[in-house]
């Protein structure tokens, strides 16, 4: 009974997770498109620049305390309010530091209209710092209605003054603009649904506990902090804002499909296996399920994106952004093995094996730094290729540690695999023809539209004929997300 009441709160928090993150990427990347239209890349890159600064000052935020409080068995309330109450001290310390530092980091840049563009995105650090507590409670109950209406609201309504000031010819504070406003209404509304308000309760002693897991959570945020942002960094101090623009193109689409297709799941899948973490055969039952679920779902997406990419850009971006095309290509390999391998993280996080994560995460951003160093001055397009064949390269090491906390089987696990692999070339093979047989004879837009159909056919009826468990297996999700529905599986 217990068992099914946690898959029941799993796939509730899937599909509430599901809305949070698809209305907010969708809503984002349409923004985004609009301002694609409306902003030159150069526009694009110095807000890139600004956010190497601002996402590595976010990660030091909370303290790890989000994660320690969703993991912790045994919390108590004076957990919660340390954690707010700190939260609040560092989120404006951090602030001023950020204001303080703006004028060093333009000159580090030689770009002069950064100074103005971090001071004003430094607000976001004590905005974020009053809901980092309330988030971690909703997040640990499963509670994902409430953050996937926050996330819309704030998303819309960031996304409406990004595109009113473009419009209004306020160039890259329009995209200031669009962090601020998102950031603050997410707060409000966090605080006007949550029922939690903080006390007075600082302890010392609830600091240490939380600190004791939240270090190496810090530790892993800095690490994975420089193994995806330090390209960014490289190519904006050495080739420039607009090459930074392009590669930030290429980038957004991959951090909006990874949002899309594993944001969901990593976000429940944490507080679920951390429920399990003292059943190792129940999260490893889990674990096989969510890397075959994600895997069917991230494939064909990814391996699409890789075929299609010079239409993709150009009906989406226009064709002024074509120097994105071989990096989005490039990329979307990364993101094939981004998407199935977020599980083993989550693994050891849940079993309270962050010092792991960290370990593993400080390999992979030795090697991808030195790689990036090396080849940054050959382009953006050698950048991307230094992130996918690192990644690969280290891959194991990850599922060496998996396996040593709930023993996985390499063969069970590579079988996750096969199906989506096997579909996704049968997907290709069908778009590479009929790439041959139309050529440039239709619309583009009507030659997107084809591949797009036709290679979402071919990989679903393949599924579907290779295992039929999936059709029924969906429709029992979606019983438990909607119980007053009676759906068929014969």
């Amino acid at each position: 009974m217990e068992e099914k009441s946690l898959q029941e709160q799993a796939v509730k928090g899937i599909a509430w997770s599901a809305t949070r993150l698809w209305g907010r990427q969708l809503i984002t990347f349409f923004v985004f498109l609009l301002l694609s239209r409306l902003l030159g890349p150069e526009a694009f890159g110095l807000v890139a620049l600004a956010s190497v600064f601002t996402a590595f000052v976010r990660i030091f935020l909370d303290q790890g305390f989000g994660a320690a409080i969703i993991q912790r068995s045994d919390l108590e309330p004076e957990h919660l309010d340390t954690a707010f109450w700190f939260g609040i001290v560092v989120g404006l310390a951090l602030t001023l530091g950020g204001i303080a530092a703006a004028n060093l980091i333009a000159q580090l840049f030689e770009e002069p209209q950064l100074a103005p563009i971090v001071r004003w995105l430094s607000l976001t650090f004590l905005i974020a710092a009053l809901s980092s507590t309330q988030i971690a409670i909703l997040r640990r109950d499963l509670a994902f209605k409430s953050l996937a209406v926050r996330s819309t609201v704030a998303t819309v309504g960031g996304g409406i003054v990004a595109v009113s000031f473009a419009f209004l010819g306020f160039g890259v504070w329009s995209l200031v603009a669009q962090n601020l406003v998102g950031s603050l209404l997410g707060v409000i509304f966090l605080w006007r649904a949550s029922h939690w308000r903080p006390g007075f309760n600082f302890s010392k002693r609830h600091l240490s506990e939380l600190y004791g897991f939240g270090l190496n959570v810090i530790g892993i945020k800095v690490l994975d902090f420089f193994n995806r942002r330090s390209d960014d960094f490289l190519i904006g101090y050495f080739l420039g804002p607009v090459a930074l623009g392009y590669y930030t193109i290429a980038y957004r689409l991959l951090l909006v499909m990874l949002q899309l297709l594993t944001g969901i799941t990593t976000a429940v899948s944490f507080p679920t296996f951390s429920r399990l973490q003292k059943e190792p055969e129940r999260m490893r039952s889990a674990f096989y399920k969510v890397t075959k679920v994600t895997s069917l779902i991230a494939f064909p997406a990814f391996v699409g994106i890789l075929i299609v990419a010079p239409e993709l850009v150009d009906v989406l971006y226009g064709s002024e952004w074509a120097p994105s095309v071989p990096v989005m290509q490039i990329l979307a390999l990364i993101g094939i093995l981004s998407s199935v391998t977020l599980f083993n993280n989550t693994v050891m996080k849940a079993a309270g094996k962050p010092s792991w994560q960290l370990a593993i995460m400080s390999i992979n951003m030795v090697f991808a730094v030195i790689g990036f160093l090396i080849v940054v001055r050959f382009g953006i397009v050698a950048v991307a290729a230094a992130y996918v064949i690192t990644g690969y390269l280290l891959a194991p090491l990850a599922y060496f540690a998996v396996h040593r906390l709930i023993r996985i089987d390499l063969r069970t696990y590579l079988l996750q695999y096969a199906i989506p692999l096997v579909g996704s070339l049968g997907m290709v093979a069908i778009v590479m023809a009929l790439k041959q047989v139309l050529g440039e004879a239709l619309n583009i837009h009507l030659r997107l539209s084809i591949y797009v159909v036709a290679g979402a056919i071919t990989y679903l009826a393949f599924v579907l004929l290779a295992d039929r468990s999936m059709a029924r297996q969906g429709l029992d999700y979606v019983g438990l997300i909607f119980p007053k529905l009676k759906l068929s599986r014969t």
